[in-house]
């Protein structure tokens, strides 16, 4: 990662003695040698992307959030992925929403490609709160026996789709013998497939995705060009890959909505590491504040929301989205602040289904206590945590 630094600061010489060129050089190579000792220090980064802060700017200490309170911690690091059902931090961060909440806490951000990386980042602490699908938080939970981390919220619902090559698929009863795409092996649309595909009764072993239908694990990045390569019939995978593919032809077989009760399942979620939430439970607290209030501008202003997200992507990424990606797409992603506790429980349970998991237990991956205090204030219900709460 790449340290963030200060600008630096000319001191005026006016009045006083100039050192000699010896001494220069001197201090010079030490300000070098130091600098280059800081750059290897930082060189390793889980995500995609480097650590950076909000505005590229050092952090005073932290002084005062939008309550006008003092904040506990000088910064805050916080992960996402450049991915339109991360529209929540991808639009907060682009309009300023987090920032007037921390006030002088400093927002630094890593982007991430892969759930298991930002897990990895937040126990390792390189992040502090994280925007994640429920499959890699559900892991993270229970892979360290419920202490690493706690979903503190809820951020995105939808997205998903199965889309195919309508020459080699007609109908959702003509799968048996196709290759299906999802973006990984037990990622949140890996489970989705080979739970449908059960309920379906086609047989599927879900570590090597070999069966009556072959799911193949490919990074979204990738998917579009082996769909356009004919290695893969279809794909089950989150926006934008899915209205990608339609672009190159594809037709959607299947909205993952309609397998849902009310049409709502958690495909995003905020999480914190259990140290930093109970350290800096303000500044957790202010982190929710900037959450709701983006998600309030998003349903009020989504065409403004829409164009800051696919900037923050195009920064983030290196490449915004066509109109043809990004209009169908947005509009098929709901932001919300219920995490949907209901149908992570759900979900945990398709992958204990597909053998891709042990029957976890998930008492108390949920503290939605600063939640549900940030919706009072805003005179919004509160949100249930299905049971799954702080014990």
């Amino acid at each position: 990662m790449a340290p963030n630094q200060a600008p630096s600061r000319r001191t005026s010489s006016h009045g006083r003695t100039r050192p000699n060129a010896g001494r220069i050089r001197r201090t010079a190579a030490a300000a070098a040698a130091g600098l280059t000792a800081v750059a290897l220090l930082s060189a390793c980064s889980y995500g995609s992307k480097a650590d950076k802060s909000a505005d590229g700017k050092a952090g005073a200490a932290a002084t005062a959030g939008d309550s006008g309170t003092k904040l506990s911690a000088d910064s805050v690091k916080i992960g996402y992925f450049a991915n339109l059902t991360h529209g929540t931090p991808l639009v907060g961060l682009q309009e300023g929403f987090f920032q007037k909440e921390l006030g002088a806490t400093q927002i630094k951000t890593q982007v991430f490609n892969a759930g298991p990386a930002e897990i990895e980042a937040l126990n390792a602490g390189s992040i502090d709160i994280g925007w994640i699908g429920p499959s890699p938080a559900i892991n993270g939970f229970t892979k360290s026996d419920g202490k690493s981390l706690k979903i503190i919220g809820g951020s995105a619902s939808g997205g998903v789709k199965l889309v195919v090559n309508p020459d080699k698929v007609s109908s959702l009863d003509d799968l048996k013998g196709k290759k299906i795409a999802t973006p990984q092996l037990g990622n949140t649309q890996d489970v989705a497939l080979l739970n449908y595909l059960a309920g379906k009764g086609y047989k599927v072993d879900a570590a090597s995705g070999a069966g009556d239908v072959s799911v193949v694990r490919t990074d979204n990045k990738v998917t579009p060009d082996a769909y356009k390569s004919g290695s893969v019939d279809g794909a089950w995978v989150p926006e934008p890959t899915a209205s990608k593919l339609v672009t190159l032809g594809a037709k959607i077989l299947l909205n993952e909505k309609d397998v849902w009760p009310d049409k709502k399942f958690v495909i995003t979620n905020i999480i914190v590491s259990q140290k930093f939430l109970k350290e800096h439970p303000d500044v957790v607290e202010a982190v929710l504040r900037g959450s709701v209030k983006t998600n309030a501008f998003i349903k009020a202003d989504p065409d403004k929301a829409k164009a800051d997200a696919n900037e923050a992507i195009k920064k983030d990424a290196g490449n915004a989205l066509e109109p043809a990606v990004l209009d169908p797409a947005w509009a098929d992603i709901d932001f919300l602040d219920d995490p949907l506790a209901n149908t992570l429980q759900a979900e945990a349970d398709h992958a204990v289904t597909a053998g891709l998991l042990k029957k976890p237990n998930l008492n108390g991956i949920y503290d939605l206590t600063l939640l549900n205090k940030v919706l009072a204030a805003q005179g919004q219900a509160a949100v249930a945590d299905a049971g799954l709460g702080a014990k």
